[in-house]
C-alpha cells in the first residue's frame, strides 16, 4: 500500500528493454537458451502436452515402506474412492499393503506437473505423499562430512540420557502454536482498537552458551545434589495424551475406478468432488 495515501498499490509489468508497460494478456513464457536469447512457449502448447498419468494415479511398483527415505517427502493428501463402485478394489489393495508393510509408488499430475507419489494405508483410506526428485534433495555428506567423530564420555552420556528422559512427552500437534502469527494478529487487533502498540518479543534471546560441554558439566555438577535416577519419576507421572492427527492436513479426494482385470494396478480419476484443504507445513 501507499504509506502516504493508505491506498493499495497495483503492480505493473514493464518491458525490460523498451521500459513500456505491458498488459496482462501480452505476458507469455519463454526459455532462455543463451544470454538474453529466449524461445517463446505459449500456454496452449503446454496444455497440449499429454502426460499419460494426467487423469489417473498409476501405480508403478510396491516397495517396503521402511526403505523410503523421509527426506524425499513433500506434500501429503488423503486418498479415498469415489463412491461405492471402486471401494472393493481400493480396500483390497489397501489391506494387502498393510499386511505386507508395503507402500506403492505411483505417478500423478498436479498443477500440470507430474509427481511421484507414495501411497500407504491410512486408517480406512490411504495417504498419498508426493516425493521430491533426487536432484531436489541435497546430500547430507555436503555438511556432515566436516563433523568430527567424538567419543562420548560415560558421565556425559548418562547426563544426556537423563535430560532426554526428563523432557519426554507424547506427540501432541495441538500444542503447536505459531507464536509469530499470534503476535501479528494481536498487533492488528490493538491497532484496529486504537490502542497503543507495545513492543512484543516473539521468543526469548538464546543464552550466551560458550560451550555445550561446559553447560552439560555444570548441569551434572548441580545434579549431584539430586540423583538423576530419581528425577524422571515426576515426568513419568504426568498423564500421557494419545497422539492426534494433525489438523488442517491437505486433503485430495480422488475417485478410484471399479474392478479391473488386474487388481494390482488400480487407477484413480479426479472428479468434481476433488478438494484441497489448507496445508500444514
Amino acid at each position: 500500500m501507499n504509506k502516504n495515501t493508505g491506498n493499495r498499490l497495483r503492480q505493473q509489468l514493464i518491458d525490460e528493454v523498451t521500459r513500456e508497460p505491458v498488459e496482462g494478456e501480452d505476458k507469455g513464457r519463454g526459455y532462455e537458451y543463451a544470454k538474453n536469447s529466449y524461445i517463446q512457449i505459449d500456454d496452449a502448447e503446454l496444455d497440449e502436452l499429454q502426460i499419460e498419468s494426467s487423469k489417473t494415479i498409476d501405480i508403478d511398483t510396491f516397495v517396503p515402506r521402511a526403505q523410503i527415505d523421509e527426506r524425499y517427502f513433500n506434500s501429503s493428501y488423503y486418498i479415498v474412492p469415489d463412491g461405492k463402485v471402486g471401494q472393493e478394489a481400493f480396500s483390497v489393495i489397501r489391506e494387502a499393503m498393510r499386511d505386507k508393510k508395503m507402500a506403492a509408488l505411483a505417478r500423478v499430475v498436479l498443477a500440470k506437473r507430474e509427481h511421484v507419489m507414495m501411497l500407504q494405508p491410512w486408517d480406512k483410506g490411504m495417504m498419498g505423499t508426493t516425493l521430491r526428485y533426487p536432484y531436489e534433495v541435497r546430500k547430507a555428506d555436503d555438511l556432515f562430512s566436516e563433523i568430527e567423530d567424538f567419543k562420548v564420555a560415560p558421565d556425559m552420556m548418562k547426563l544426556a540420557d537423563h535430560i532426554v528422559e526428563s523432557k519426554t512427552a507424547d506427540f501432541d500437534p495441538d500444542q503447536f502454536h505459531d507464536r509469530y502469527e499470534d503476535a501479528v494478529v494481536e498487533l492488528i487487533r490493538s491497532k484496529r482498537a486504537g490502542l497503543p502498540v507495545a513492543p512484543q518479543r516473539v521468543s526469548e534471546n538464546a543464552p550466551n552458551v560458550i560451550s555445550l560441554m561446559d553447560a552439560l558439566k555444570k548441569s551434572l555438577a548441580e545434579g549431584t545434589r539430586t540423583p538423576p535416577a530419581a528425577a524422571p519419576a515426576a515426568a513419568k507421572a504426568r498423564a500421557k495424551k494419545p497422539a492426534k492427527r494433525a489438523a488442517g492436513q491437505t486433503e485430495m479426494i480422488m475417485p478410484i475406478e471399479g474392478k479391473k482385470p488386474k487388481a494390482t494396478t488400480p487407477a484413480a480419476k479426479p472428479g468434481p468432488r476433488s478438494a484441497t484443504r489448507k496445508k500444514t507445513g
